[in-house]
């Protein structure tokens, strides 16, 4: 069945922003996106006090389909004001994402109360008062607080440290289901857990190595870098099961050769099985050591470790390297030599690498590499995790996490007049969740996001938060997370988005670049109130102000002062209001080979291969090109050509083998549940691997935890696939010696 893809980038991107545009008004829509204020989607820096559409380097036009989406979506109307007197819960339930999305922007605050069929409207006050009443009645232990990257760094803070002095550590962060990996992997080998290299390193690479990560559609002012990169005669070398065509080539809109012509992207283009990249990776090594390509000067000078992490690639065998990873030695051969010849590469990465139960070890192998080629610690070397949301880093950077260093906490119990902080360990976030359905949970706070749609296991997330007694959501837009997650109790507070707010907030970029976004006016009426107001009048509800004065604190320039204080790196927020000067966090940036570890030293870790089923079909869930996170746009993805969210994207051989066609509906079978009605899509992925859309297919997938980053495996998770009808058997493939 042939399906209409259409080219990354290019005329379709351009009539996409004029169809937006007409939406809401060419002039108003321009006005928004040129504004002061850090883009609302992912964490590549776009805007901030050199303007909208302005990246780190202070380029002009930088902007994406992705930061008009989410433009746009905040300037369409207000809901109704009798939309939940119309919409009963279960008419809610029913809700696509898209649909949630469509439905208006939140204005005023709703309350479900136990036993009702619907939310009705609460005023403030009685919200704020409610929710005072039952955190002062739960006991700490049994509150959490959770975060999404779309929030401040001056309302995260609020928000954790609120969490901390009213005696709870379960402060988690959405980080811990997308990148929480690469923090621990970067932190075990190079002593940090963020990107070693800035925007301008990119300009000085001439190799990219790209694995697990589609920024075609994900992050589309990459494709820039990118595509100047292959223009002035460097290697792109992509790893993704899925051959998308956005990363062979895409047409850069702000470059008119590209838009007429094309930008070509990958030079090597390299499939491997979902879950194999360990086994690519350590190949990869192996065929270095083999070639005596390794950096062994750079590694007995800048590393320790490495005996072990070489000696393991000796060992393994080529049959099983090439088995596991489901590439040839001859690609794995041409992979290393392209690392060899490089001058100068940057090892970039996306939740590909860390949604796996072997997440970590994914992270390491990379950084195995990196040192054992010596494409690090140097000019336009490094390693680069691409960050799926605009301020997911800041958060963590900030202390919204489960636990705090000995000296940040110290610091702020200083700060906040000498009260004594909780040092017990705090949930994760499927920690949390796991509490929820024990019924250890009472309270749940959460600042942006779908924390629902998020997680593996959509029934069970579904169960557990549903016994929590009273939850709270502050957003700005519905989701269905507001409906299949609510608690007993449940309250949505409407919320200015960072460019209506008041004053002026700042946020971190994958490049460790922390941005001031300047605020603006609402784009729609209604009671709708900054999250830091939010934060503050339930704090000194709960807490009164002593001995810290929350409302005080409501002051984002007295936020970034304590911010200053006690977050090491971050000295210069505190004055960033006055300075505009926004600022690169110092220590993180690797230019020169010395690593921030005890003795200065990288650490290369032995990357033993996971054993995989090679007899079943493996999922890996994908976001499509009209979507950012578990925020839909669009139901059809253009670049891949598949119709609606409803589908399994599958490779030829595996359509054929099943007896299945092109078009046709199938049940899809998880370890956690079961999804029917879903059209077969044929198209250029790994044999042996399907892939379906994020968070629908959720509910197929058991939470199989990474044990050292507790990040869910969403990228290599067994399915079993039957047309619609058919008995429930698992359908394995057939091993190896029969294909």
């Amino acid at each position: 069945m042939a399906r209409k893809t259409l080219p990354g980038g290019g005329w379709q991107a351009i009539r996409y922003t004029l169809k937006k545009a007409w939406q809401v008004g060419p002039w108003r829509l321009w006005k928004r996106m040129r504004s002061r204020n850090a883009c609302k989607t992912c964490a590549l820096g776009m805007g901030g006090m050199n303007g909208g559409m302005v990246n780190e380097a202070g380029h002009f036009p930088e902007v994406c389909k992705k930061s008009l989406q989410a433009q746009v979506a905040d300037m369409i109307g207000a809901l109704p004001a009798d939309y939940f007197d119309k919409h009963t819960l279960e008419d809610l339930k029913q809700l696509t994402p898209k649909q949630a999305e469509d439905a208006g922007r939140i204005s005023y605050p709703v309350i479900l109360e136990p036993g009702a069929t619907k939310f009705r409207t609460i005023s403030w006050n009685d919200a704020l008062t409610l929710i005072a009443e039952r955190m002062k009645e739960t006991p700490p232990d049994q509150a959490a607080f959770y975060a999404s990257g779309r929030s401040s760094n001056e309302a995260a803070f609020l928000l954790h440290s609120f969490a901390r002095v009213y005696g709870s550590n379960h402060t988690m962060n959405c980080s811990y289901y997308c990148h929480q990996a690469s923090g621990v992997g970067l932190k075990m080998a190079l002593g940090t857990g963020t990107a070693t290299v800035d925007l301008e390193d990119l300009s000085h690479a001439d190799l990219v190595f790209l694995i697990g990560a589609n920024p075609a559609s994900n992050h589309p002012r990459l494709m820039t870098q990118l595509a100047n990169l292959h223009a002035r005669g460097g290697e792109v070398i992509v790893v993704n099961p899925i051959r998308e065509s956005g990363l062979e080539t895409f047409f850069v809109p702000s470059q008119v050769k590209s838009m007429l012509m094309g930008s070509k992207i990958a030079t090597q283009y390299v499939q491997p099985k979902a879950g194999g990249d360990v086994a690519f990776l350590v190949g990869v090594l192996k065929q270095l050591d083999e070639q005596q390509l390794v950096k062994t000067d750079f590694l007995a000078a800048h590393t320790e470790g490495q005996e072990d992490a070489i000696h393991y690639a000796r060992e393994v065998s080529w049959e099983r390297i090439t088995t596991d990873s489901g590439v040839d030695r001859a690609t794995i051969s041409a992979s290393a030599e392209k690392l060899a010849n490089a001058k100068a590469a940057i090892f970039a990465w996306a939740m590909g690498i860390t949604h796996h139960r072997w997440g970590v070890e994914n992270v390491l192998a990379l950084c195995n590499l990196a040192l054992a080629t010596g494409h690090i610690g140097r000019k336009g070397a490094g390693v680069m995790p691409i960050r799926g949301h605009s301020n997911v880093q800041g958060i963590g950077s900030i202390g919204f996490a489960p636990s705090l260093q000995d000296g940040v906490r110290q610091a702020l119990e200083k700060a906040y007049g000498g009260v004594v902080l909780p040092t017990t360990p705090g949930y994760d976030t499927y920690e949390m969740i796991e509490a929820a359905d024990e019924e250890n949970l009472q309270f749940l706070f959460n600042l942006g996001g779908n924390l629902w749609g998020s997680n593996p296991d959509l029934e069970l997330a579904k169960r557990a938060m549903n016994n929590v007694k009273t939850t709270v959501f502050l957003s700005t837009k519905l989701n269905p997370g507001h409906f299949h997650g609510h608690g007993k109790t449940t309250l949505i507070l409407p919320v200015f988005a960072r460019d209506e707010e008041p004053q002026s907030t700042t946020q971190e970029s994958m490049f460790n670049f922390v941005r001031l976004s300047e605020g603006g006016t609402p784009n729609v009426e209604g009671t709708l109130r900054a999250e830091s107001d939010i934060i503050c009048d339930i704090a000194d509800r709960v807490l009164s102000s002593h001995p810290v004065d929350w409302q005080r604190l409501k002051n984002h320039n007295e936020v970034r002062k304590l911010i200053s204080e006690i977050i090491p790196g971050w000295e210069q927020i505190g004055t960033i209001n006055d300075t505009k000067g926004e600022f690169t966090i110092p220590g993180r940036l690797y230019h020169s080979p010395k690593f921030n570890t005890a003795n200065g030293k990288a650490l290369m870790h032995k990357t033993e291969l996971p054993e995989l089923d090679a007899d079943t079909l493996t999922l890996m869930t994908i976001r499509s090109e009209g979507q950012f996170n578990t925020v839909v746009y669009e139901e059809y993805d253009l670049y891949r050509g598949i119709p609606h969210r409803f589908c399994v994207m599958m490779a030829e051989a595996d359509i054929k083998r099943l007896n299945l066609k092109d078009g046709q509906r199938v049940t899809v079978s998880g370890e956690a549940g079961s999804l029917d009605n879903i059209e077969v899509v044929a198209g250029n992925i790994k044999d042996g691997v399907v892939a379906m859309f994020y968070p629908e297919s959720n509910v197929l997938i058991k939470a199989n935890i990474d044990p050292r980053s507790r990040t869910p495996a969403f990228k290599s998770a067994p399915v079993w696939i039957r047309p619609m009808g058919a008995s429930a058997q698992h359908t394995k493939l057939p091993d190896e010696s029969s294909r």
